[in-house]
Order: structure tokens, then sequence, then C-alpha cells
């Protein structure tokens, strides 16, 4: 089990009963949700943590990134849920969320949130959508992919990552920090999976979706939401990027509000649940 990056931000007064827990996406890192989300939720009163998938951020594993495959990325959510002092409701941004909803089948969680997520039945359409409607931004995205963001213009960066509210300056500040996502992943989850895992039911997912994202459609948000049987919530002039674009309060605000109706108040305390398949080792590891 690799040594993994945990940002974490205790709580700010009275701490609230269920710990979060932040997954990134694709070419990122647990940076993304430094930003803004992990201070903020501590200001409510949540215990946030967030995660680098091996290979990401300041994770071990750089040199072998692309040998790691997405049932990698599940072990490190389920070793960094471990270091949690409670299980955690898991919250999934683009490639994360597709991690966290292969997470929910490993183990039972109080509840999950997917942001502009992956779809369950994987990226195939949206990856041609993408292909036909902006051309050069789908090229600079398997630039960045093969290459790493020192190939990468920053203006595909913006528009692939926010919505036209977004300053070229500001993707200037983020281009820096994406890099390479591994190729097995994207075999992995690249495709069109036709009949795709998902969790038993009776676990709170909330779907949530951003108007202008160049890259999850609404009707891809829509299906991924129909496979969870709820509705998704579309949030109006934002991109992909929820959690860094103007306005994230009000992302943020939402999800605390989901989190206090959906889990607080129709969950019961819960203890940690095993992992047969998650050692004593790994989750050391990943709390150190």
């Amino acid at each position: 089990m690799p040594q993994l990056e945990i940002l974490s931000r205790p709580s700010v007064g009275p701490v609230k009963p269920v710990p979060l827990l932040f997954v990134h996406g694709a070419f990122c890192g647990a940076w993304i949700w430094n930003e803004h989300f992990l201070r903020w939720f501590a200001e409510q009163g949540w215990e946030a943590h967030a995660v680098s998938l091996r290979g990401h951020g300041a994770s071990e594993g750089r040199e072998r990134l692309h040998s790691f495959g997405i049932a990698d990325y599940v072990e490190d959510v389920l070793a960094a849920a471990d270091a949690c002092s409670s299980p955690p409701v898991l919250i999934g941004h683009s490639m994360g969320g597709m991690v966290v909803q292969r997470a929910l089948i490993r183990r039972r969680f109080p509840g999950a949130v997917l942001m502009a997520s992956a779809p369950p039945h994987g990226l195939l359409e949206s990856t041609m959508r993408l292909a036909w409607s902006a051309p050069y931004v789908f090229q600079q995205m398997g630039m960045l992919m093969a290459f790493g963001s020192r190939m990468v213009d920053p203006e595909a960066v913006r528009r692939a990552m926010f919505s036209d509210r977004v300053p070229l300056e500001m993707a200037k500040h983020y281009e820096p920090l994406m890099q390479e996502e591994s190729q097995r992943v994207v075999f992995d989850i690249g495709g069109w999976i036709p009949f795709p895992p998902l969790p038993a039911r009776g676990i709170p997912v909330a779907v949530l979706g951003a108007e202008e994202d160049r890259l999850f459609s609404a009707d891809q948000v829509e299906a991924t939401a129909r496979a969870f049987r709820t509705e998704p919530v579309f949030f109006p002039a934002m991109g992909h990027s929820m959690m860094l674009e103007p306005g994230w309060e009000a992302v943020a605000r939402h999800i605390a509000d989901w989190v206090e109706s959906a889990v607080l108040k129709k969950t019961a305390p819960q203890t940690k649940a095993p992992d047969a398949r998650t050692s004593d080792t790994g989750a050391r590891a990943a709390a150190d």
C-alpha cells in the first residue's frame, strides 16, 4: 500500500457526527479541495479530509502512474476512510465520482455525493461528444494525458475545466498543478460499460451537475442520477471544476444541507465496517 497524501482540516467548534472524505478527479490531487472546500466545511463544523490517489499530488507512485487501475484508486479511498474518525460521507468529483461509485460496492458508507461525475456506464459517450463539440480541447486533454501540464495550452484547460466566467489568468494559476493521468484507468472506464456495477440500494446518493460542463453534459449527469434512483441538481453558469468556480459556496452549502437532511437525520450512528481486502498496514500507511 503506497503512502497517501491526506489533507485534513479539523472542525471549528462543535464537530458534526459524520466526517467528509473528498476524492479528486483525473489530472488533479487533493489540492483541488484545499483551495476552498476543506476550510469552508471545517468552519461549518465538519471533519474534512481530501486524499490524493496514488500517483497524484504528494502520494507515492508517480513513477508507476500508468500501471494503476480504477481498483487501485478504490483501495486508496478505503484506506483513507479508515484514517477518518468514523465512516465518512464520500464526495467524488469527475473520475473521483467513479471511484466513489466503486467504493460503495466494496463497503457501505453513510452516503455519497457525485459532483460532475463520470457516469457508471463509462466515458465513451462523453469523450465522443467532447471530440465533436470541442476538438481542440479534446486534443489538448490528450496532450495532458500523455505529457503532463507542461505541454498544454492554458486556454484549453480553462475551456475544459471552467465556465466562460473564469478568466484565463485563473486557469494559468491552476494549470501547473495538473498532471498526467493513468492510461490504465482510461482503459478501465474509457469505453462503454453496458452493465455497470452498482452498490446496494439504501445508500443516500446526491448527484450534482454544472450547466456549463463541457466534459459531462446534462444528459450524462441525468443518466448517473437515474442509475442511483435520484434527481440531479444543476448549478447554473458553472463549469466542470465546481469547487473552484465563482459561486463555489453555493455548491458547498448544498452539499452540507444535503448531508444534514439525507444522512444525519436518517442514518443511525455507525461504526467502522470491516473490509477483508484492506489490510491494517495499508490503513496505517494512509494515516501517516
